[in-house]
């Protein structure tokens, strides 16, 4: 008796009480299928696209596949039409013409990246030493140099040759490839190396990537690169100066899998901002709209967003510019009336880390997309940090579409922080806020989310485009 009036009390004040929900407690057995099925389509995309090119090619190849069509500036545009855009094979928008006026409307926009922090490949990689051929490399992206020790390697870019031809590389992923490896210092004689801060233990000049170990015989020096280079010739027709203007680089050679006993989570090389990007992909070609919708996926984030590839080169102003002159309206007051999602990763409470968390503020595993009001750092330095009207209305969105999700802050205020695309695209006079898929072990070479969190995320951005 006494449990009955204690639980009605329970249910009483509930509506009073914010409570993140666990998403496969509050799943059917039907959304629970279709939160595993969703899963494997986005571990084959992180498995077979580890660089904003290959993201951005098959982005492009889904977006024909679904009736899309390539945009030019100076296209005519109308209601019902399906478009995409390419930014120099680096970057895609993808857009929907809807039948509400754009002026009174504005645009209803995702934004994901497809760069991830990553080992690049210098311009003069390639030297030999005693007995091995390595490449020179330069970290990509905010990395713990020291994970990337000792783990298979994948090769991956393209090199432009003097006749400008483009040579794509894709070395490593598939079983019978070979793969690339980093050496590190063996216990027995790590002491010193032991002793150090965690940031020396490898130095980003000690990143040099192990491509060889045969030496040619008729060789008077330099055997094993001389050796090295006669194969890259002989099946690509590279030369030792055409690394000059190349964008290679080495990635984790593991494909996704699925991780535990019940296959709840997804580990794999790229979640940030993969993990976002792909659901932001699939939701602007499944979403019935009304209003003008569109989904950008942009290179550089990891590193600024600078460059004409990044969220901060104009073309993707004058691109919304573009369509607001084809369709006779205001893009200043379309811009002004327009709200986007910065569609990006944010870190996920690890018990095993707990002090650099504020619980109550950090986003749960399973516990659905997460919307950060706020980013930066510090006394929240970088942040565009959204409206509460912003706030309010994607709330009521994902409220009333049924959407699981929750709210959170990247970790305790001053042990660190972190930024996203937002604030570059609130500078446009364009309501923003952040949401994306927890993720642990974050800028790792094999990082981890939840597969209801994913599923979450494609929710979010499909009943927000609608």
């Amino acid at each position: 008796m006494e449990k009955s009036k204690k639980a009605a009390e329970d249910t009483k004040y509930s509506n009073l009480i914010y409570n993140k929900a666990n998403y496969y407690e509050k799943a059917t057995e039907k959304e629970k299928k279709q939160i595993f099925e969703f899963a494997e389509g986005y571990k084959t995309f992180i498995s077979e696209c580890k660089t904003e090119r290959e993201c951005c090619m098959e982005a492009i190849a889904q977006a024909k596949s679904k009736g899309f069509q390539e945009f030019h500036f100076g296209d005519k545009l109308k209601s019902g039409d399906k478009r995409y855009f390419v930014n120099r094979d680096k970057g895609v928008i993808l857009f929907k013409i809807g039948s509400l006026p754009l002026e009174e409307q504005g645009m209803r926009i995702v934004v994901a990246h497809i760069d991830a922090p990553r080992l690049d490949i210098k311009q003069i990689p390639v030297y030999e030493s005693d007995g091995f051929c390595y490449l020179k490399t330069h970290y990509y992206g905010g990395i713990k140099k020291y994970q990337w020790v000792t783990i298979p390697l994948s090769l991956h870019g393209v090199v432009i040759l003097k006749d400008g031809s483009k040579v794509n590389i894709n070395i490593g992923d598939k079983e019978d490839d070979p793969v690339f490896y980093i050496s590190d210092l063996l216990p027995h004689l790590g002491k010193n190396q032991m002793a150090g801060k965690a940031t020396d233990i490898i130095s980003g000049e000690q990143l040099n990537v192990i491509i060889g170990g045969l030496p040619v015989v008729d060789a008077e020096k330099d055997k094993v690169k001389i050796n090295v280079l006669k194969m890259l010739y002989d099946k690509y027709k590279i030369t030792e100066e055409d690394f000059i203007s190349s964008e290679l680089c080495v990635v984790p050679a593991a494909r996704a899998r699925d991780v535990g006993f019940d296959r709840a989570l997804i580990g794999g090389y790229g979640h940030d901002d993969r993990s976002c990007s792909y659901p932001s992909m699939q939701a602007i070609f499944d979403v019935q709209n009304e209003n003008t919708a569109m989904c950008i996926l942009v290179d550089k984030e990891e590193i600024g967003s600078e460059g004409n590839t990044g969220i901060k080169c104009k073309v993707y102003e004058d691109l919304i510019d573009e369509i607001c002159q084809a369709l006779g309206a205001n893009s200043r007051q379309v811009r002004g009336r327009s709200i986007c999602l910065s569609a990006d990763v944010t870190a996920c409470y690890d018990p095993n880390f707990a002090t650099v968390f504020e619980k109550r503020n950090a986003a749960i595993i399973s516990c659905g997309a997460c919307m950060n009001k706020f980013t930066g750092s510090g006394g929240k330095s970088g942040s565009s940090d959204a409206s509460a009207e912003t706030v309010a209305k994607v709330r009521s969105i994902f409220d009333a579409n049924g959407v699981v999700w929750q709210a959170a802050e990247l970790g305790k205020v001053d042990i660190g922080g972190g930024g996203t695309v937002a604030k570059f695209i609130a500078q446009l006079n364009i309501d923003t806020v952040d949401i994306g898929v927890p993720v642990i072990s974050m800028h790792s070479p094999y990082e981890l989310i939840s597969k209801a969190d994913l599923y979450s995320m494609y929710k979010a951005a499909l009943a927000f485009l609608k």
